[in-house]
């Protein structure tokens, strides 16, 4: 007896995984809009900083004109937004504040851990939306050249000279990495 042929996945499948990276994008530029907000507001409090919250601001820029585009892409190809948007939203401005009160350095490492993590994940799926989605992985391609000069620039500022660096990387890519996983799904 012969084994059933391996299940193909329907017509629905190129769209239900266009849904996902929609969802998980509009989801992660959230997060990092308000990550840089966390971190402005507790550079901006602080005397002596006004270079970094300028900076931070500048970066924040960056990332609303990227949730901006998803928002729509979101609304123009009729994807709901993950249903954990309010719990990122709020857990990207702690972590966001948590790190600018370590430090500037701290700060910096932040970025530079989630950056890491995102242009991965662009990466990722530009390969897959090259040649279905050109349109997109091309739009992909430039947010993916904004996330990694956000990354150079910390390290520049010495994101790998905070205090625990390691762990405090380790830890950080962790939590973007499970944020990934469900924003797709949930």
């Amino acid at each position: 007896m012969s084994s059933p042929a391996p299940r193909r996945p329907g017509a629905g499948a190129a769209r239900a995984r266009l849904a996902e990276i929609l969802r998980v994008d509009q989801a992660g530029e959230l997060a990092a809009v308000n990550i840089y907000r966390g971190q402005a507001a507790v550079m901006r409090a602080s005397p002596g900083r006004e270079r970094l919250a300028a900076q931070l601001k500048e970066m924040e820029g960056h990332e609303q004109v990227h949730l901006s585009r998803f928002d729509q892409l979101l609304t123009e190809r009729g994807v709901r937004p993950t249903l954990m948007s309010p719990l990122w939203r709020a857990a990207a401005f702690a972590l966001g504040a948590g790190t600018a009160l370590l430090g500037e350095k701290a700060a910096h490492a932040c970025t530079e851990a989630v950056e890491t993590v995102i242009e991965k994940h662009y990466a990722g799926q530009i390969a897959e939306l090259t040649d279905r989605d050109p349109e997109l992985a091309a739009e992909l391609s430039q947010f993916r050249d904004d996330e990694l000069a956000h990354r150079d620039l910390a390290i520049e500022e010495g994101a790998r000279e905070a205090l625990a660096y390691p762990l405090l990387s380790a830890v950080i890519q962790a939590g973007c990495r499970a944020a990934i996983k469900i924003s797709e799904k949930i």
